[in-house]
């Protein structure tokens, strides 16, 4: 018998297929001491276990490639730390020595201290983070039982489950599963950010799904309606067939687009930037008619060695950058890590209470010069290779952009001592993502060249929610008053003192939101590839002096649902 599913639509697409049933439970530990005996080989068990589950975790990070992947690597980030944490594998080796307790009893105590120091926080990013704890504690155990803790699915199906790690949405696009339904999750979570990277469908907060569905069941899912519909009549068949249609033509338009210019119905430009960390994504970029690359995370240099990268090691991949830009302009972001994302490479330093609001980007880079040094010399030597301007990430106040000035005007006069060419003038800009630096931006608007709005920072620190918190969905939204205020306050200030302004974060590249930024007077956008024709197309199809003289209605909205009206009004693609 039909039924439909409502459910939130977190990545577009039309799928059709066999249904398969996944409820993820946590595995049940009971308590168990062990002899002295049988310390020997619960020690083996445990580190053959651990060692299991450190490749497969490399194995799924190798599936990523391209911007996806850079973009994506944070997810394995924290459960690659916690695999090779020496005070983690020391404690557990000393519940089985000391303790004697099992493997698995011993694994399971010092994942509740681990959960209890994040909680002790009280800081949503690290409460949220104990779900990446789980999942990986939860593959060892499964190792320890010689069971397969992870999800399966068949070419084909359609995946219904209770919740979905991001890592097993790379495992199930590679077993051909044609989208995924959850009863829980929000739109903004890694999962969903990832199913959209890999335009694989995905509906979340559908709560009957597990309990309407039966392994087998005929379901068809509307990732952009967030609609599953079970057992689907003749009328839904129909609708199937003409949305496919529909989309088949969509992409053959959005092709044409490729070498047209961004300009909207009233004869606008608009700057379309691109985000990408490899020659093959530049090239891509340009192949899509993008105007340069907006962001280039300069992160990945630095994760997953044993030492830090030299200043010559930088030089190098920065320079094949410059070369890729044929002519265009890239924008090399600063090192964006704190201490406790890239231990292994020596840039730990005293343990911090909170990290996600600690010494990172460019409070880091300003404590260690050891490391900005080094990167800044990096940079200033490829700018004489191709344009390049450089951001600096978690900007705070002036006084950060006054000492990168400084600095950079230092190694810049020490690199032609050496007789190294550099740019007569590199671009220096700042991200705001931090609401202080938003708050206080005509105090240093003036000492800087360009702007680039982290939303996705930005919205967590202004509105203290979490975007991985489901419980939060309502909360963290880009459609929250006050979060559109501060955007509007910040474009206008760049206009005034003529520095550009783009957007960077996820809601520049979703096309629901397109016409709202317009709105609001950007002019400038950074977005995944994958994203940009589309973004384009709604663009050209705008007309901005209408949508700007309805922006006073947009930014006197007192709540979320005035502004979905808003946007069903006078916004919908």
């Amino acid at each position: 018998m039909r039924r439909e599913l409502s459910g939130i639509g977190a990545s577009r697409g039309l799928a059709m297929g066999r249904a398969r049933r996944h409820v993820v439970a946590t595995p049940e530990v009971k308590k168990r001491h062990i002899t002295p005996d049988e310390i020997p080989n619960e020690l083996q068990r445990l580190h053959h276990a651990i060692a299991q589950v450190r490749q497969e975790m490399q194995r799924l990070r190798t599936q990523l490639h391209g911007t996806v992947s850079r973009e994506m690597g944070e997810l394995f980030e924290l459960p690659a730390l916690l695999l090779d944490d020496p005070q983690l594998l020391q404690a557990l080796d000393a519940d089985i020595r000391d303790g004697l307790c099992s493997a698995d009893y011993a694994l399971h105590r010092q994942r509740n201290r681990i959960a209890r120091v994040f909680l002790e926080m009280d800081d949503a990013y690290f409460g949220s983070r104990i779900d990446d704890i789980d999942q990986v504690i939860e593959r060892i155990l499964g190792a320890l039982g010689q069971t397969d803790m992870s999800v399966h699915g068949a070419s084909g199906e359609i995946l219904i489950a209770n919740r979905i790690a991001p890592a097993e949405i790379i495992l199930l696009q590679s077993q051909g599963v044609l989208a995924i339904v959850t009863t829980g999750g929000n739109t903004h979570s890694h999962s969903a950010i990832l199913a959209r990277s890999l335009q694989l469908p995905l509906v979340v907060a559908a709560p009957l799904a597990l309990h309407s569905l039966d392994d087998g069941d005929w379901v068809m899912v509307d990732g952009s309606l967030g609609q599953v519909i079970r057992f689907p009549d003749a009328a839904d068949l129909e609708q199937h067939r003409q949305r496919l249609v529909s989309h088949r033509q969509q992409s053959l338009d959005l092709n044409r687009l490729r070498h047209a210019p961004t300009r909207s119905r009233d004869g606008h430009d608009i700057q379309l930037w691109a985000n990408a960390e490899s020659a093959e994504d530049i090239r891509h970029a340009h192949t899509l008619g993008a105007t340069g690359i907006g962001l280039y995370r300069t992160e990945f240099l630095f994760l997953g060695r044993q030492e830090l990268p030299d200043e010559e090691t930088q030089f190098q991949a920065y320079r094949a950058l410059a070369s890729e830009l044929d002519g265009r302009c890239g924008t090399l972001r600063t090192l964006d890590l704190g201490a406790d994302k890239a231990a292994s490479t020596g840039l730990a330093l005293h343990r911090e209470e909170n990290p996600a609001l600690g010494l990172r980007g460019i409070r880091l880079a300003l404590a260690r010069p050891d490391i900005f040094r080094p990167q800044l010399r990096a940079i200033l030597r490829a700018s004489a290779y191709g344009r390049l301007r450089i951001l600096l990430p978690m900007v705070s106040n002036g006084e950060e952009i006054h000492a990168t000035r400084q600095l950079l005007t230092e190694l810049g006069q020490e690199l032609r001592d050496e007789g190294h060419p550099i740019a007569s003038e590199i671009p220096l800009g700042a991200m705001i993502e931090v609401p202080a630096a938003a708050l206080t931006l005509p105090d240093f608007i003036q000492t800087l060249d360009f702007l680039s709005i982290g939303t996705n920072d930005l919205a967590q620190y202004l509105l203290a929610a979490d975007r991985n918190n489901e419980h939060l969905t309502d909360l963290y939204t880009p459609l929250h008053p006050a979060l559109l205020r501060l955007l509007a306050d910040i474009i206008q200030i760049g206009k005034r003192q003529q520095c550009p302004v783009a957007i960077c974060g996820e809601i520049a590249a979703d096309p629901r939101y397109t016409r709202l930024l317009l709105a609001l007077g950007l002019e400038e956008f950074s977005l995944h590839p994958g994203n940009l024709l589309e973004v384009r197309q709604i663009i050209c199809d705008s007309d901005l002096g209408e949508l700007r003289s309805q922006a006073p209605t947009l930014l006197h909205a007192p709540d979320r649902t005035a502004i979905e009206a808003w946007l069903t009004e006078f916004a919908t693609p």
